[in-house]
């Protein structure tokens, strides 16, 4: 009995964590999947969100900012607010630049945030990170607290997905794919496409933010080493493109598949010799770029391709595939 709780226990939190990485993949499936945006600075907007509520939410902290004692859902807005004006000003900079310069300049951005993260010690306790940050329905006994985080967590990703999907298959979403498959296309018609490729930017980004706060809230403590691009920027493309970038199912089913597999490597290289050990973190990778291989070789668009789009009425058909 305790063995069947136990592994329930692990089932919520593999679920939880997974849900969260479908937040995040969701908003980067709104910049690359339908605006074709190659952001490979994912882990800073991560950081900004996960830093921004957990400064407000945190109790203070003598000889720091860190700590105002605000309400969880402060925190939360105030994250996706604060992505948001961060992403306006990146994709303000950004934006004009072609794909690969695109992603050498998000992660440019996203090093610095992390840096002044690590650095300024006054506002973010530096490499010792932010402690007991509250926790949604932590006066819950037992699993049942973890069980309403669950379920909290799944009900924004299902808000999310239903958000989405009635914008992709909006005007907007049609831009956003023409803008996609062929940009100087669509600004011949008229178009606005800077508008429009901000529009997902900023969008995209605030996704990101809200879950670096759920993330924060989830752990009760955020700390350097959870905004490493390898288990932000790596982590997430991988589930994107896994899941089928360009369809918002995918951007779910990718990351419950991902971090599932992910975690069951940390049990296999938990029990290797003490000296394989330390290259444990470099295997996890190696498994996770060969079923990358794998499935990009049988399945090329992701397990869940891109869905051709509803007409826009009964009489007419809207034509919209992306070139691979």
């Amino acid at each position: 009995m305790n063995a069947l709780f136990g592994y329930g226990e692990y089932a919520v939190s593999l679920l939880t964590i997974g849900g969260i990485y479908a937040v995040m993949a969701l908003g980067l499936n709104l910049q690359w999947g339908y605006g074709g945006l190659f952001n490979a600075g994912v882990s800073g907007f991560f950081a900004v969100g996960a830093y921004a509520s957990a400064i407000l939410t945190a109790p203070p902290m003598p000889g720091h900012i860190v700590g105002f004692g605000l309400p969880v859902i402060v925190g939360i807005a105030s994250a996706m607010a604060l992505s948001a004006v961060v992403g306006w000003f990146v994709g303000r900079i950004c934006l004009r630049l072609q794909a690969d310069y695109l992603a050498m300049a998000t992660i440019g951005i996203a090093e610095i945030l992390r840096l002044v993260i690590d650095n300024e010690i006054w506002l973010t306790n530096g490499s010792r990170g932010i402690v007991a940050i509250p926790r949604p329905f932590e006066d819950l006994p037992g699993v049942w607290r973890d069980l309403a985080y669950l379920g909290l967590i799944a009900a924004i990703v299902a808000a999310l997905y239903i958000a989405l999907e009635r914008l992709a298959r909006s005007p907007w979403g049609r831009v956003m794919r023409a803008i996609r498959d062929n940009e100087a296309a669509a600004a011949a018609v008229g178009k606005d496409v800077a508008s429009f490729r901000l529009q997902a930017f900023v969008l995209g980004s605030m996704a990101m933010g809200l879950s670096g706060a759920l993330t924060a809230h989830a752990f009760k403590f955020i700390g350097p080493d959870a905004t490493l691009p390898l288990i932000t920027t790596f982590l997430v493309w991988v589930m994107l493109i896994a899941g089928g970038s360009a369809n918002n199912g995918g951007a779910i089913l990718g990351p419950l598949l991902i971090w599932t597999l992910w975690s069951a490597t940390e049990l296999v290289t938990g029990r290797l010799p003490p000296e394989w050990q330390i290259r444990g973190s470099y295997l996890r990778v190696f498994l996770i770029g060969l079923l990358l291989q794998v499935v990009l070789q049988r399945f090329p668009r992701g397990l869940l391709p891109e869905r051709p789009p509803r007409p826009p009425d009964g009489n007419g058909m809207e034509l919209s595939a992306r070139h691979d």
